[in-house]
């Protein structure tokens, strides 16, 4: 299992700084033993935490949070995409996103979420709780929740 937490003031000004995330983020080292990252936004509405537990890819590249190339999306995710596999194929024969990695369903899950919006979740096949932060519109950045269907990955709010 992973473990991620967050905070989000979407009116502006700062939510909070990095040592109060990296105090949340290491109150549950329990959840993952092998990593762990974090990222703010830079006007500070949004950071996230993570601690890592590595199962489907090892690699250091699929550290999270992650973000796309330009740093207008970024993902704290928890869990597993079964079909991720499949997704990625999809999402390579578009040939418009650059992957970090070659095994990670964080980062398809990331590029699907570019691709497809929340119509990701439709397409998902797992049991996950992820957060993304999407900035495209940097007047107007909005925080996506979602977990699977039968709720088995938690996400507390």
């Amino acid at each position: 299992m992973c473990g991620l937490v967050g905070a989000y003031k979407p009116l502006g000004g700062e939510v909070c700084q990095e040592d109060s995330l990296v105090a949340m983020r290491e109150r549950m080292v329990h959840r993952g033993p092998d990593a762990a990252g974090i990222w703010r936004e830079r006007q500070g509405r949004c950071g996230f935490a993570h601690r890592r537990l590595s199962i489907i890819d090892l690699s250091d590249s699929a550290g999270q949070p992650m973000s796309n190339a330009d740093g207008s999306v970024v993902i704290v995710f928890n869990g597993e995409i079964y079909n991720h596999a499949e997704l990625r194929a999809e999402l390579e024969k578009l040939g418009k996103y650059n992957w970090k990695t070659d095994h990670s369903d964080t980062e398809v899950l990331l590029h699907g979420f570019g691709e497809w919006g929340l119509g990701v979740i439709d397409r998902l096949y797992g049991m996950f709780a992820f957060v993304v932060y999407d900035a495209r519109d940097i007047d107007q950045p909005v925080l996506h929740m979602a977990r699977d269907r039968a709720g088995v990955k938690p996400l507390y709010i």
